[in-house]
């Protein structure tokens, strides 16, 4: 089961939700020939478990402690020098102006909020792809709100910045997400509650 908790350590309830994370970074003054270091701790010291090639784009970032980000890394989780990570210019994750996908477990399921195109993307496991008009959004400092769809079949999620783990691995992701969904999950009529982590990585 999904499950999330706060991390002191990343702040991500104090200083990093002002800090407006997650963000998407693209790694910027590492040589071409070069790679960018994910660490197991932020520190130049600590053992290498991941890099980022030099024409990384798109890198979430999800925590924040000094001069390093929290970065997934495999099916784990790392540290790289925000010295060479540049925030990518644009809205705040909470506007819901860029792609955001949103997803859980016991069952696994998917939402993908698409605002460039007014959709959302529902997927689960064995079941046809749906497609949902996106209504009511609103966002601000740190937490969104969004309802998609209608009274049959659609549904409504609550998002906020928070650390977030997907109870299968050691990646780190720094939305938290509930909601609810009708239809429900694996083919049931009844509504159900939704509980999940989001990324800005569709």
């Amino acid at each position: 089961m999904i499950r999330s908790a706060l991390f002191a350590l990343l702040g991500l309830a104090g200083s990093a939700a002002a800090e407006t994370l997650p963000g998407s970074y693209d790694v910027n003054g590492v040589a071409a020939n070069d790679v960018l270091n994910i660490r197991a701790e932020p520190n130049a010291r600590a053992p290498i478990v991941g890099t980022l090639p030099a024409n990384a784009h798109m890198v979430e970032v999800v925590g924040r402690q000094g001069n390093w980000g929290l970065v997934n890394t495999g099916e784990g989780a790392g540290w790289a020098y925000l010295k060479y990570l540049t925030r990518r210019p644009g809205d705040d994750w909470f506007r819901l102006t860029g792609t955001l996908r949103c997803f859980g477990t016991e069952p696994f399921w998917s939402l993908t909020l698409m605002p460039a195109q007014d959709t959302l993307r529902r997927e689960e496991p064995g079941l046809p792809e749906h497609r949902l008009p996106l209504g009511t959004r609103q966002g601000e400092a740190g937490r969104a709100t969004v309802s998609f769809g209608d009274a049959v079949a659609g549904g409504d999620l609550m998002m906020e910045a928070r650390a977030c783990s997907d109870g299968m691995s050691d990646r780190r992701f720094g939305i938290a997400v509930t909601g609810r969904l009708r239809p429900g999950l694996a083919g049931n009529s009844a509504e159900s509650a939704l509980t999940g982590c989001c990324s800005l990585q569709p």
